[in-house]
C-alpha cells in the first residue's frame, strides 16, 4: 500500500506546519502523547518531500522545528503556559524559535553564554538579559525557547530553558543581514530586562545543557537526512544536464572524466545514506551522542564535497538565479549548523574506542 498523503504543500513554514497537522502527520511523527520522541522515518519522508519543493530556508526551518523544538518542549513543558504552546505546536498553529547561540559566545561554546535569567526577581518572576544571534524562525515564530544562565560558572548545571514570548516587553527582533535563506526568518533577538512569571521556565532549573545535549542529537539525525535528500536532488539534476550537454557530438554524461566525478559523488552519498540508516534507531529512540556526532561530521563533509563538485559539472550555468551556486552556499550550513564539523570530529575523537568498537567485525 502506498505511504498516505502527508499534507505537505508549497508554502511558508507556518502553512507546512498547519497542513501536517490537519493530516494527522505530526501526531503520527511524535504518538499521541509525545515525550521527546519522533519517528526517525517519519521525519526523514517530511523532510525529503519538503526538500522537493520548497525552499532551502523554509526546509531549515521546518527541521528546528520537526526535530528539536517541539521534543524538547514535549520532554520539558510542566506548566500550564509551556503547557499550552506545545499543545498549540502540535495542533500546527505555533511556530517556534531555538535560540541557543550567543551574542557573547562563540556558537560551539554553550557554556561560555552571556545570556543570564534570575529566576527569583521581585515578585516570584523571572527577568531575561542578553542576546541570541542566527536565530532560525525568530522573524516569525510566536515564541522562542532560550538558553539562558541561571548562575555564574562554566558547570552544565548552570543553564535553563525559558519560553519567551516575542512580543513580551524589552524583546528586540531584527532581521539577520543576509539574503540567504529564504523562508528562514533568521534574526537577531535582544532581552533588555524581559520580566515573565516563573510559568514560562521550561523544565526544572538546571537542565537546560542536558536538555540541549539530548535534542541536538535528533537534530543532527535529521539534518542528516535532509543531506541526503538535497544531495540526491542536485547529483541526479547535474547528470541531468550534463547528458544534454555535448562536445562534438558526445553528451559531456558520457565523458570519462564527468562519469567518475558523478561517480564518486554517488558513492559518497550511499555511504552517508547507509549510516543514517544504521543510526536513525539509536539517536531518535536513545539519544545516542557518539552516532550522531559521526553522523554530523560525515553529513557536512559529503555535502560539502557532493555540491562542491556538482557546482564545478555545471560550470557557469551554477550561477543562474537560484542555480547551484547560491545552493552551494546555502548548504554550507549542514557544516556549521547544530554543531561545526570540528566540533563533531573532537566528540567522535574523545569516543574513538567507542565507534571502533561499534564497527562490525
Amino acid at each position: 500500500m502506498p505511504d498516505r498523503p502527508l499534507g505537505l504543500h508549497d508554502g511558508d513554514t507556518a502553512a507546512i506546519l498547519s497542513g501536517l497537522a490537519a493530516s494527522g502527520t505530526l501526531t503520527e511523527l511524535y504518538g499521541k502523547e509525545p515525550a521527546g520522541r519522533l519517528d526517525p522515518l517519519l521525519l526523514r519522508r517530511i523532510l525529503t518531500e519538503a526538500d522537493a519543493h520548497g525552499a532551502t530556508g523554509t526546509v531549515l526551518a521546518l527541521l528546528v522545528q520537526l526535530a528539536n523544538v517541539t521534543p524538547l518542549l514535549a520532554e520539558a513543558a510542566d506548566s500550564p503556559v509551556t503547557s499550552r504552546i506545545l499543545r498549540a505546536a502540535l495542533d500546527g498553529g505555533e511556530l517556534l524559535a531555538l535560540a541557543a547561540t550567543d551574542t557573547a559566545s562563540p556558537g560551539s561554546d554553550l557554556a561560555a553564554l552571556g545570556t543570564t535569567v534570575d529566576l527569583s526577581h521581585g515578585d516570584g518572576g523571572i527577568l531575561l538579559d542578553g542576546g541570541k544571534r542566527w536565530v532560525t524562525s525568530a522573524l516569525t515564530a510566536g515564541h522562542a525557547l532560550v538558553l539562558a544562565r541561571h548562575r555564574s560558572g562554566r558547570h552544565f548545571t548552570s543553564f535553563t530553558w525559558v519560553l519567551v514570548p516575542l512580543t513580551a516587553p524589552g524583546v528586540t527582533v531584527r532581521a539577520a543581514d543576509t539574503d540567504l535563506f529564504d523562508g528562514a526568518g533568521l534574526g537577531h533577538l535582544h532581552f533588555d530586562s524581559v520580566r515573565l512569571s516563573r510559568e514560562y521556565v521550561l523544565g526544572r532549573p538546571g537542565r537546560g545543557l542536558a536538555l540541549f545535549a539530548r535534542h541536538v542529537t535528533v537534530e543532527r539525525l535529521a539534518s542528516a537526512a535532509w543531506a541526503v535528500a538535497l544531495c540526491r536532488r542536485v547529483v541526479a539534476g547535474t547528470a541531468q544536464r550534463l547528458a544534454t550537454r555535448s562536445v562534438e557530438g558526445v553528451p559531456l554524461r558520457r565523458s570519462p572524466s564527468v562519469r567518475q566525478r558523478l561517480a564518486d559523488c554517488a558513492v559518497r552519498l550511499s555511504a552517508l545514506d547507509a549510516l543514517w540508516t544504521q543510526s536513525a534507531d539509536r539517536i531518535a529512540q536513545h539519544h545516542d551522542a557518539t552516532a550522531a556526532a559521526s553522523l554530523k561530521a560525515l553529513s557536512g563533509m559529503t555535502v560539502e564535497h557532493i555540491l562542491t563538485e556538482c557546482a564545478r559539472l555545471q560550470g557557469a550555468d551554477g550561477f543562474d538565479r537560484g542555480g547551484v551556486q547560491r545552493l552551494r552556499a546555502e548548504a554550507a550550513v549542514f557544516g556549521i549548523g547544530g554543531g561545526a564539523t570540528e566540533v563533531v570530529l573532537d566528540t567522535v575523537a574523545e569516543r574513538l574506542d567507542q565507534v571502533l568498537s561499534g564497527l562490525t567485525p
